[in-house]
């Protein structure tokens, strides 16, 4: 059983909250979201919000809570081979209510049909909330292009 090794990226302004799966190997060892240089996140972020990518995790915050945007991901624990998702197993969701509760999040977004999976298998339900599935920034996606992409996370903005 491996467990969320960091917190959720919030404060009280957070209008979006975005929810991936489970970090990856590379996210857990940088002890940060979508660590892997490969992910997308961080240059479609940036083109959604027309700014530079952010580099450092300092930025990488400062950029989030600048655009209102809350990060965690909907798996707090759960068995994972590498960072395959196909072989995650003994799911434990997150607890989102604690940023619903501190913040007036106006719309969850998804990260890929993995996030969408267990949001709403496990979070849906006790938030009784809808979140919009958006693709997936992982490498491993790759029939999306970095233009598609960016097109398709337009939706993030308020």
């Amino acid at each position: 059983m491996i467990i969320h090794p960091f917190p959720p990226l919030y404060d009280e302004n957070s209008k979006i909250l975005i929810l991936g799966s489970f970090p990856s190997v590379k996210s857990r060892e940088k002890m940060f979201f979508y660590g892997h240089p490969q992910n997308r996140f961080w240059k479609v972020m940036a083109a959604v919000f027309e700014s530079d990518v952010p580099m450092t995790i300092y930025e990488k915050c400062a950029f989030l809570l600048k655009h209102n945007v809350a990060l965690w991901d909907v798996i707090a624990s759960c068995d994972i081979e590498g960072s395959a998702d196909s072989t995650i197993k003994n799911v434990v969701p997150n607890d989102i209510s604690v940023i619903l509760r501190s913040a007036d999040i106006r719309k969850i977004f998804v990260n890929g049909k993995t996030a969408e999976r267990y949001y709403n298998k496990y979070t849906k339900k006790a938030v009784s909330r809808d979140a919009v599935c958006l693709p997936s920034t992982s490498p491993a996606n790759a029939a999306w292009s970095l233009e598609r992409l960016i097109d398709a996370w337009r939706t993030v903005r308020i």
